[in-house]
């Protein structure tokens, strides 16, 4: 069961406690909600000294969505989880279309005007465009922000997802795993990825799956990762060593999708792999141990366990230091969107990069701004109710709350509360 985070009376993390211990302490009046996301208390008085236990922080770093746990490593308890995604495929559409915009300013009939590339110019040292850095920046304002809530003394991170040097060329030495147990999960991993989980030529999913060779060995197929797929055991003896154009001759938009799809690089992979190292570099000013461990091991931990492939079950069981058992039992992951603090563009514009209106400065009206999470209680009138949900904000005082039912329009700032002020991410359970 998730734990509820609790702070004392001078913002130092305790130990973790159940639900139903928080509801009594609320209740008793002995502490009060300091943050609800994530939901921690702070406790009124000074309680006897326990023995603080210390737990393990645990990423399991990905391109669209981050795995996040907080584990037990005497007990192996899964004490908090949460699921990040990170917005960074959206920041390079808006940096691609920006670019496009300017580009496009400059070259109609108009006064020409030079580049400025003074202030475009790159800080020394390892540098990441922002579609990237994002990813990182997500990762450790939340590590951070864990630190300051929950008694963490170590971190695991996932450092190498798909080793694909090491796929092209099975001969590299200096893999240990790959010689034990752990021999070909990176591959398998990656192809799973690539193709969805599925089988290529059947369709179907949540079945075992077999690595299969497009061109079979037999006719001079190599295990290049290009030349690898993957299908169901039944779809797999019945191709056997035919060509998969023969094999896939009354059904040429399947055989179009595979070839193309293998010879395609996974955009995903290149994310993670640029910014692996980077983390790691930012993990470790925390100050704290960091252990690494491979998406193989990751793998291996999860099917030995016998759990279910979900981003925060994958960050429970990164690394070595992964409990023989893991207690998952009625864990609630939080699920967490990045979603920006919105534009400094005072000028809006369409598509085509025309002005169609204009944005004002101030973003804070009646103690509110967009993005807060707020509750409006309404006793009287057509829109009588309770409401929760994310907040759009007027310089008139008339509020649009977006809720699980819909978006409510025209409610009062005078009706509203604040429960979690704007922090550039949306929450659900």
């Amino acid at each position: 069961m998730s734990k509820v985070l609790v702070i004392d009376t001078n913002k130092k993390p305790q130990n973790p406690i159940n639900p139903a211990q928080a509801r009594q302490l609320l209740r008793n009046g002995k502490a009060a909600v300091f943050r609800r996301f994530p939901f921690t208390i702070i406790l009124k008085e000074s309680r006897p000294d326990a023995p603080i236990q210390p737990l393990r922080i645990k990423l399991d770093p990905g391109a669209k969505t981050t795995g996040i746990a907080i584990v037990n490593d005497a007990t192996g308890e899964v004490v908090f989880a949460s699921e990040l995604q990170h917005r960074g495929f959206a920041i390079r559409e808006s940096l691609t279309s920006r670019r496009q915009l300017r580009r496009g300013r400059r070259n109609r009939k108009t006064r020409y005007r030079q580049p400025r590339s003074d202030n475009r110019k790159r800080p020394e040292g390892w540098w990441l465009p922002p579609s990237l850095m994002t990813r990182v920046h997500n990762i450790e304002t939340w590590v951070k922000k864990l630190i300051r809530f929950a008694p963490i003394s170590d971190v695991s991170q996932e450092l190498v997802k798909f080793d694909t040097q090491l796929m092209q060329n099975r001969e590299i030495i200096g893999k240990e795993y790959q010689q034990g147990e752990l021999a070909g999960y990176e591959t398998r991993q990656y192809l799973l990825e690539k193709f969805g989980r599925n089988c290529v030529y059947c369709g179907k999913a949540d079945i075992p799956l077999q690595v299969e060779h497009i061109v079979a060995r037999a006719k001079g197929g190599s295990n290049r990762i290009s030349n690898l797929t993957l299908s169901c055991e039944k779809c797999n003896q019945k191709k056997g060593t035919k060509d998969i154009k023969d094999f896939l001759k009354k059904e040429p938009e399947k055989l179009k999708k595979i070839l193309a799809q293998s010879q395609k690089p996974l955009a995903d992979t290149a994310a993670v792999n640029a910014t692996r190292f980077k983390l790691l570099e930012t993990l470790k000013a925390t100050g704290l141990p960091v252990e690494t461990g491979s998406g193989g091991l990751t793998k291996f931990n999860r099917t030995k366990l016998e759990l279910d492939k979900t981003h925060w079950i994958d960050a429970a069981v990164v690394g070595k230091s992964t409990p023989e058992k893991l207690i998952i039992k009625g864990v609630k992951p939080l699920l967490i969107k990045a979603t920006g603090h919105g534009t400094r563009q005072m000028c809006g514009t369409d598509k085509f990069g025309f002005p169609t209106r204009h944005r004002t400065n101030q973003q804070i009206h009646f103690g509110y701004q967009t993005g807060d999470i707020i509750k409006a209680v309404i006793k009287t009138g057509k829109k009588i109710g309770t409401y929760v949900g994310r907040v759009l904000c007027r310089a008139s005082g008339s509020f649009d709350i977006s809720t699980k039912i819909g978006r409510v329009a025209g409610i009062s700032h005078k009706y509203c509360s604040a429960i979690h002020k704007k922090d550039g991410y949306s929450y659900e359970y």
